[in-house]
Order: C-alpha cells, then sequence, then structure tokens
C-alpha cells in the first residue's frame, strides 16, 4: 500500500478529532492530501517592522517588542482582552474576541514577544486583532525558514490548535515521517527536459522554502506534474475512447450534397465553415465514433456546419437529429432547415414537449421506419421512446445546458453509437477547452460571413438615460426592434437593481400603448407564456421585449437592432457577449448599450472596457479566464472536474499546452505504459483514477 494513502490520524500531533476537523473542513484525509496543502503565501521571518512605520497602505506587518498591559473588557459573549503593545517607536492595541482564556495564561508583562497581523483603523487608532504571536526563541526557531508557510484556515480549525502555526507544526511532523518515501512519479526524460526537481523535494521547497528560487522551483515542478496527470488522464480516455468505439462510415459526399452547396446556398462559405466540414466528414471516414465539439462565436454559421453534416449522414442512408436546450431553439432550427433543404428528398420533423399526441404517434413511427431523416427536437429526444431506424450523426446545440448524463443517453440509440457533435457559441479559451473537453476532437468557425456589420458596444451611466429613451424612439420609428434585459425578476432590498416588473413599468410609462407594443419574457413565466410572448416578438407584433436573461440563447430576430443591458455591472463577460449576440443579425447597424449605475467597482470598470473594446469572443473569453477563473465559468468548481490545488489556468497557458504534447508523446510511445521506465507513471495514474472523481464522458 503507497504510504502516501494513510490517513492523517497517524501523523504526530493529529490524532482522530482534528483529523475530523481537517477532513470535514479543509478535506484533508490522507499524508498526500496533506502534502497536496500548500502555503497560498509567506512571510519573510527576517524583517521587522516598526510600528512607526505603519501606515494606511500597510497590509501585513511583523513586529517586536513588550504588551505593555492586558486589559478584560465586557462580559459574557462581547467580552474582550485588549493589550497594548511597545516597540519603542510607538505603541499599538492588539485585541482577542476568542482564546481569551490562553492570552491571560500565557502572555505576560514586560516580556518581548515577535507578532504578526494586519494593522486595522478603529476610532482613529491602529489595532491588531488576533496577531500571530512568537516568543524569541520560537521566533529565532522559525526565522531559520526565512520564509515561513502561510496555510489558509477556518475558524473551526483555529479553534482545535490548527491555525497557521499549526498546520506547519504537523506538514513539517508529516514530511520528517514520509520525505524518503516520497516516490518519483514523473519519466525521467520529463524531469532532464524540463530541470525539474524532485518530488519529495518540491514538497520540501513549497512548504518550507529556503530561498525565493525554492518557491518557484517547487511550484513549477508541482504546477507540471498536477497538470500531466490531469491531461495525461484525459488523453489515455479519448484515445481508448476513439479506438474503442467503432464507428458508423460515412463514405459517399454525392448528389444530394452538391445539389445543397450549388442550389441552396446562395452565399459563399467561409474559409473557416471549409475546414470545419473537411475535418467532420474526415471523422466520419474512419471507422471510429466521432466525438467533436465544435465552436464558434454568436453569428459564424455553425447551424449550416451541423446541417451539411447531417446531409452528408443522410446521403449514406443514415438518420440525423439536432437537439436543442429549449422549444423555442429547437423552432428556430426547424424553421432554418426546413426553408434551406426546400426541394430536397428530405423529411424533417420536430419533436418537443408541446407536440400534440396524435402527431408525436405518426413521428414516432415515421422515425421508426425511417421515413425521418432529420429529427429536431429538444431533450425529449433522448426519451427511449424515440426510436431511429438507424441513427448515424447527433447533433446537440449549446451542449453545455444539456447535463452528461442527458448527452449520453444519445449512445444507446443505436448498437453501434452515433457520431456526435456538440456545438457551442459560448467560445472557450484555449487552456479551458484542453482541459475541459479535451477528450474531445475539437473545431474552430474562427471567422464571421463577410459584410457583417460588428455591434456598436456603448456604455452608458443612469445620468444619460434621457439620451437613450430618445435613441430607442428613432430605432423604432425606422422599424427596428428593441431588447431590454434585466438582471433579477423580483426586487431585492440588498442590491439596489432595476427589477424587471418595476423595469417593464418604466418602460411602459416611455413608450404607451398603442403607439408601443412590448412584449415580457422570464424565466418564472410557464413555457408556453415564454413561446407566446417570444413569437409575438420574432413576428413583430411588439417592437420591445422586456426580458431576464432566458433570451440569451436562442432568439433569432434580424430586425432587432438594439440591446439594452440594465445593471450591466451585475453579469459576467461571458454573459455579456452571449446577450451582445442576440443582435447583429441583419444587414442594418446594432447597438449594444450598457447601462449602469453611476458607481462601478473596478473590476465592472474592467468588464466593460472589455466589452466597448471587442466584439471577439474568444478575446472576451479569455479575459474572462482571467478575471473569474475556469471554476466561476463554469461551474466546474462545483462539479469537482477541476480540482486543481496549485495551476491556474487563466495564468499557466505554458504549462497546460506541454504537458498536453507530453501526454499525447508519452502514449504514442507506450500507449499501456507498460515500459519499465514508465511504470511509477502508470501506478500513480491508476492511484489517482481510483481515488478522485474524474472525467465522465463528455458527449
Amino acid at each position: 500500500m503507497d504510504t502516501l494513502s494513510n490517513s492523517i490520524t497517524y501523523i504526530k500531533g493529529v490524532g482522530p478529532a482534528k483529523a475530523d476537523i481537517l477532513s470535514s473542513e479543509a478535506q484533508i484525509y490522507t499524508f498526500s492530501d496533506l502534502l497536496e496543502f500548500y502555503p497560498f503565501r509567506y512571510i519573510d521571518k527576517r524583517i521587522i517592522n516598526t510600528i512607526s512605520s505603519i501606515n494606511e497602505t500597510t497590509e501585513e506587518i511583523q513586529l517586536k517588542g513588550k504588551i505593555l498591559r492586558l486589559d478584560l473588557i465586557g462580559s459574557g459573549k462581547s467580552m474582550r482582552m485588549e493589550g497594548k503593545f511597545s516597540d519603542g517607536t510607538g505603541i499599538i492595541s492588539l485585541v482577542w474576541f476568542k482564546g481569551i482564556k490562553w492570552i491571560k495564561d500565557k502572555l505576560k508583562p514586560d516580556t518581548t514577544y515577535i507578532i504578526y497581523g494586519r494593522p486595522t483603523i478603529f476610532m482613529g487608532e491602529y489595532s491588531i486583532s488576533h496577531p500571530e504571536i512568537e516568543t524569541v526563541n520560537e521566533y529565532n526557531e522559525s526565522a531559520k525558514l526565512h520564509y515561513y508557510p502561510v496555510y489558509r484556515t477556518s475558524e473551526k480549525m483555529k479553534n482545535a490548535g490548527l491555525n497557521s502555526k499549526g498546520m506547519t507544526v504537523i506538514v513539517s511532523n508529516l514530511l520528517e515521517k514520509v520525505y524518503d518515501s516520497i516516490d518519483e512519479n514523473l519519466p525521467q526524460n520529463i524531469l532532464e527536459k524540463y530541470r525539474l526537481i524532485s518530488r519529495k523535494d518540491a514538497f520540501k521547497k513549497i512548504h518550507f522554502p529556503l530561498t525565493e528560487q525554492d518557491i518557484i522551483e517547487s511550484k513549477r515542478r508541482l504546477k507540471y506534474e498536477e497538470l500531466f496527470f490531469l491531461q495525461l488522464s484525459i488523453v489515455s480516455s479519448k484515445i481508448k475512447q476513439s479506438t474503442a468505439n467503432k464507428g458508423f462510415i460515412f463514405s459517399k459526399v454525392g448528389e444530394l450534397f452538391n445539389t445543397f452547396y450549388h442550389n441552396n446556398i446562395h452565399f459563399e462559405l467561409t474559409n473557416a465553415q471549409k475546414r470545419v466540414i473537411k475535418e467532420i466528414r474526415n471523422d466520419c471516414r474512419t471507422g471510429h465514433q466521432m466525438n467533436r465539439l465544435l465552436q464558434g462565436d454568436v453569428g459564424s454559421g455553425k447551424t449550416l456546419v451541423a446541417l451539411m453534416s447531417m446531409i452528408i449522414a443522410i446521403e449514406n442512408n443514415f438518420q440525423a437529429c439536432l437537439m436543442a436546450p429549449t422549444e423555442i431553439l429547437a423552432q428556430q432550427h426547424f424553421k432554418t432547415i426546413t426553408k434551406m433543404t426546400e426541394g430536397l428528398p428530405i423529411k424533417v420533423a420536430l419533436l418537443t414537449g408541446s407536440t400534440k399526441n396524435k402527431e408525436k404517434q405518426k413521428i414516432i413511427q415515421e422515425l421508426a421506419s425511417g421515413d425521418i431523416n432529420l429529427l429536431i427536437g429538444t431533450h425529449i429526444l433522448i426519451e427511449d421512446y424515440v426510436i431511429f431506424k438507424q441513427l448515424g450523426l447527433c447533433v446537440i446545440d449549446e451542449q453545455h445546458r444539456f447535463g452528461v448524463a442527458q448527452r449520453a443517453k444519445m449512445w444507446g440509440k443505436n448498437t453501434t453509437p452515433p457520431h456526435i457533435l456538440v456545438m457551442t457559441a459560448t467560445p472557450i479559451p484555449r487552456t479551458l477547452a484542453m482541459t475541459l473537453y479535451g477528450d474531445l476532437d475539437y473545431s474552430v468557425i474562427d471567422e464571421l460571413p463577410p459584410g457583417r456589420k460588428p455591434v456598436k458596444t456603448i456604455y452608458l451611466p443612469e445620468s444619460k438615460r434621457l439620451s437613450l429613451i430618445f435613441f430607442l424612439k428613432d430605432q423604432i420609428a425606422q422599424g427596428r426592434q428593441v431588447y431590454m434585459v434585466f438582471p433579477l425578476i423580483n426586487e431585492s432590498k440588498k442590491l439596489e437593481l432595476k427589477d424587471l416588473m418595476d423595469g417593464y413599468d418604466r418602460v411602459a410609462r416611455e413608450f404607451p400603448i398603442p403607439q408601443y407594443q412590448i412584449s415580457i419574457v422570464h424565466g418564472q413565466q410557464k413555457q408556453n407564456v415564454q413561446d407566446i410572448e417570444m413569437k409575438r416578438f420574432i413576428d413583430n407584433v411588439t417592437q420591445i421585449m422586456v426580458a431576464t436573461t432566458v433570451i440569451e440563447v436562442g432568439v433569432d430576430v434580424p430586425n432587432a437592432t438594439v440591446m439594452v443591458i440594465e445593471n450591466a455591472e451585475r453579469f459576467g463577460l461571458s454573459q455579456l457577449h452571449q446577450l451582445r449576440g442576440r443582435i447583429g443579425r441583419g444587414s442594418n447597424q446594432s447597438y449594444c448599450i450598457l447601462m449602469t449605475g453611476e458607481k462601478v467597482s473596478n473590476e465592472a470598470k474592467s468588464r466593460i472596457n472589455t466589452m466597448v473594446n471587442s466584439n471577439d469572443g474568444f478575446i472576451i473569453a479569455e479575459s474572462d479566464l482571467k478575471l473569474r477563473g475556469p471554476g466561476d465559468i463554469y461551474g466546474t468548481r462545483q462539479s469537482g472536474l477541476l480540482d486543481l490545488k496549485l495551476a491556474d489556468l487563466s495564468q499557466d497557458e505554458a504549462i497546460v499546452k506541454v504537458s498536453r504534447d507530453d501526454a499525447f508523446k508519452l502514449l504514442d510511445e507506450d500507449p499501456k505504459l507498460e515500459k519499465p521506465e514508465n511504470k511509477p507513471t502508470a501506478l500513480f495514474l491508476s492511484n489517482m483514477k481510483n481515488s478522485r472523481n474524474l472525467w465522465g464522458k463528455i458527449s
């Protein structure tokens, strides 16, 4: 058994009670977990500051001096201990709200101590709450490290003696116990190629560095290891999936495809669209199941690429389906594809939750007999009673709206699984794509159709609202339509936001009936009500749609030229970009207006400036990754998909890329990791897969 998989109970200074707290508060269960509980910063113990040097810019400070006196103030729950601390250059207050008995028993006036903490101003004076305190002897011992580790701890951990100082002690005890038994897990050629330090030294130096170079070397080694094994797991799954799963062979591209291409498309495809169609066609000729992610910015022509891919499947005597996340989007695809395939021997059907029962039965029968070539629908397509005669290709639109289990059910529609093409209009940064979707091949449409006018994005504070109203009335007078998006449905007392209903009332006053007609759409409406309101807007019965972000995906109204986003400071970059993508779909100039209050945070200003300065979804996605991190963007922090302890996808793109290349190269040379020199790597990978919740199938 691997020593590092032992329970932390057996570390000196831990025991069952503290082990329970470490597991519940910090998810530390084993020796390995504790080794990977890295310091988040370091204190340079050699630097002693003075009280007189403290000012409003001081963050944390280390002082040497004496406690002049200690006073117990208040009683019961409001009791606190206050002390006066002097270093000869000034006096500062020390305050404790907890651990008062320990303070009273241990700290002695006129004794020299080293304290460390964050000064704050209270009642015009500086004070430090719950400072870290050491005697001179303790300090002299810890100062030998130079860079003293600081760990993130919870209140419960601190109360159990597992504050940063307590964690330092048990990590030190662990390293002393296991240092010699920490085995190397990276191939020797990789260690030499990148001049990486050994695994045991990396753990020692990241927890107890003697120099700044120790910190740099240990982080570099451990980040690479973390990303390499993540990529090795993903790449091995990808290789296994691509070789193990047999796929239908689409051998011909003939008359049906060429007729569609020459007669039904009245514009030139972009080079990016042509490239992606070629990639998909090549996948479908290998005899292995295709699993490909197609990403492209809003309006880049993904639907046409998907349709041409489905026509290839149909021409090879297979059926195809397109699954959309909402009924309105499914209807939109049905309308578009029916029109585009007019005159061709392709029978297209639409199946959604609101399809009448008689029509549903007819569709199911014609699907089973093979009379329907192309089925478009919502998640109802995964139901067991929806049986295809021979499903060859499944296209999943806005794939992040479907769960992994939902998508995987499409695999079971045949004995041989259909080819899978998943699409997203949310651009994904390269580093995230290489990890989050690393077991899929992926294609990018990075080019917009020629002649399309870029959306003009304008920022307006609340004080400019009157000019906004004049502008909107002018656009409507020209026959255009307007979206107005609000972040909330019901009023929130904590957040000063214009809620949807107040917004609707205000818009109705500014744009009165009968001169203007207004739709209202939000997530608490029943689906059929949403659909009716959206249809009124699509049919230009209403000129203004007041909505929440439910219209983020799936409404295509070329006549809508203005998108007003209220309280834009409350939206993330990705969401702002998706909303902006609802306009700019016709030949007229379109405008995205970002409205905010007068006071906006620096981070919100950064997001707004990014939107104003760029229409490129990939640039915006990269900015979003840097601002928020991968876990917040795709919810992967909650799902555990990117459980990275040290690496940061927004900062470590270079390491992500080389680690992925190295994983491919290693598995190409030794697919099963059977060579003697790769046995430690294989063992570590196996243990990692068994002990962690890693990647399920994405498609």
